[in-house]
């Protein structure tokens, strides 16, 4: 039984680079707003690849980068 269940994967991950400043956004874009895990400029970090965290990097797509 155990050779039937798939192997599970790590989830995938994207790197999200913070490079323009958040100063002169719009409210909406401020609602989804990735500084509570962006602290910096410059600043990579990595999350996990969902729906949620692409549509808040849509967003903002100005002011981040995805480092892959």
């Amino acid at each position: 039984m155990a050779a039937e269940k798939k192997a599970r994967r790590a989830p995938a991950k994207l790197k999200v680079k913070w490079v323009v400043s958040f100063i002169s956004c719009t409210d909406d874009m401020r609602a989804n707003d990735p500084r509570p895990w962006l602290r910096r400029l410059q600043q990579v970090v990595e999350r996990e690849d969902t729906p949620a965290i692409r549509g808040m990097i849509h967003k903002v797509r100005h002011l981040v980068e995805v480092v892959e």
